[in-house]
């Protein structure tokens, strides 16, 4: 083939070559995202994974929580907002003044009683704010007070009067239970029951088999988490047994415990101080594990919790002269009663005297409904003139999403086909 041939040629793989081109830019400039924190949330909101953060659901790369041990990064928080790499300080979920490890108390008033306690929250149920606090994104394991969470996410889930026959399994898990058999005696209500008030983790279980499983259950509990903005907050198990990565705060216990209040069959189980508990041969009584429903005036209740590994946990609400004060408190090596009601008297005393320290915040907004009915099946409407919808769209191709260089390409490899050809028909009748 000539020289003259051989332009064509060039012209076609140039045309190729610079065709591919644009995808690889595309590839190149692609933005990638950042790891949320799990006590601010900031960052992605579909990656809750990566090296160092425990997974909400799986716990992968978590290490067990140690007393007050935070991960990284939970304190500020860090991001990619401003492009990949940058790094932002983030404000902990519920004010500036919560992220610290030390006492924080509003100025001009006495410090609430001192506890043995490494965290605890002191709240206003109704309007939010937070009185008082130490620790409060400290990072603990919950004990049994997770059942808070657990009763929260499957309440609205599960039909109370439906009946439970539990598994072997459940009958069978270990710790504080009711005494669960496998046989079909049981409603979810009276699960219910038995969870809040004698601790069952044998009801835990039976519980989360009825919502589908451990799994299932497992992850709703953790969206449910991250729907009231408990970041510091990873359920490992329903009944709150420890569990590497499993992890609450005194913060978090304070919005779980907000949140169940406003529900009417929540509140129900954790201000029932006893009740009949059904039996193979009739029933038998059980109580409230929290002491303060027999001690302190307007105790409504919520949940305590202890293991070997977790110490004493406390969540609990009281009502007095239409006020409600929330108090939680994690890591406490002892005998905590006196205690919480100290803090819980300093709040009844102090709400409405002091500037708060910080606030619980609200749920995220659950996503509006789809229209139903006439409307969403209304047939759409047929599209406007280009003209009404963008006087300069006539101007413009129809296609705009292909630049013009395209076209000048394709006519170019056009060309270069057609004069490859006629160089070759041209060869074909030369004399030989």
């Amino acid at each position: 083939m000539g020289i003259k041939h051989v332009a064509p040629v060039g012209v076609l793989l140039a045309a190729t070559a610079l065709l591919g081109a644009p995808a690889q830019a595309r590839v190149a400039d692609a933005p990638t995202t950042g790891r949320p924190d799990l006590r601010t949330g900031v960052g992605s909101a579909d990656s809750r994974t990566g090296a160092g953060v425990p997974d909400s659901l799986t716990g992968a790369g978590a290490a067990a929580p140690r007393a007050g041990a935070d991960a990284p990064g939970s304190r500020t928080g860090t991001g990619s907002a401003e492009g990949p790499g940058a790094r932002r300080e983030r404000e902990p979920v519920g004010g500036s003044r919560l992220g610290g490890r030390g006492l924080v108390v509003p100025a001009g008033v006495k410090a609430p009683p001192k506890t043995a306690a490494k965290s605890y929250v002191i709240a206003d149920a109704e309007s939010g704010e937070v009185l008082a606090a130490k620790d409060a994104h400290g990072r603990y394991l919950p004990a049994s007070t997770l059942k808070a969470l657990t009763a929260l996410t499957l309440i609205p889930k599960l039909d109370k009067d439906r009946k439970i026959t539990p598994s072997r399994r459940a009958v069978n898990e270990e710790g504080s239970a009711v005494g669960l058999v496998p046989k079909p005696i049981y409603t979810v209500e009276d699960l219910f029951k038995a969870l809040m008030l004698v601790s069952g983790n044998d009801c835990a279980m039976a519980l989360a088999e009825a919502n589908g499983g451990l799994a299932t259950t497992l992850s709703d509990m953790n969206a449910e988490a991250k729907r009231l903005q408990a970041f510091d907050t990873v359920a490992k198990t329903p009944s709150g047994l420890d569990k590497p990565g499993q992890s609450s705060s005194a913060y978090d216990l304070a919005l779980i415990a907000r949140a169940g209040l406003a529900n009417a069959d929540f509140r129900r189980y954790i201000s029932t101080k006893t009740d009949k508990f059904p039996a193979p041969k009739g029933y038998y009584e059980i109580g409230n594990h929290n002491k303060l429903l027999w001690r302190y005036k307007g105790m409504i209740g919520v949940k305590n919790g202890w293991t070997s590994k977790a110490l004493g946990s406390f969540v609990g609400a009281a009502k007095r002269n239409g006020h409600t004060v929330i108090v939680s408190i994690m890591r406490h090596d002892g005998y905590f009663w006196e205690e919480v009601a100290d803090l819980l008297d300093w709040g009844f005393a102090n709400r409405d005297k002091v500037t708060s320290v910080g606030t619980l915040v609200d749920p995220v907004p659950e996503p509006a409904p789809l229209p139903t009915g006439p409307a969403a099946s209304a047939p759409p409407a047929a599209p406007a003139p280009v003209s009404a919808q963008d006087p300069a769209a006539a101007s413009r191709p129809a296609d705009e999403g292909v630049p013009i260089g395209y076209y000048a390409l394709g006519a170019a490899l056009l060309g270069g086909l057609a004069w490859l050809a006629y160089g070759l028909r041209r060869r074909s009748h030369r004399p030989r």
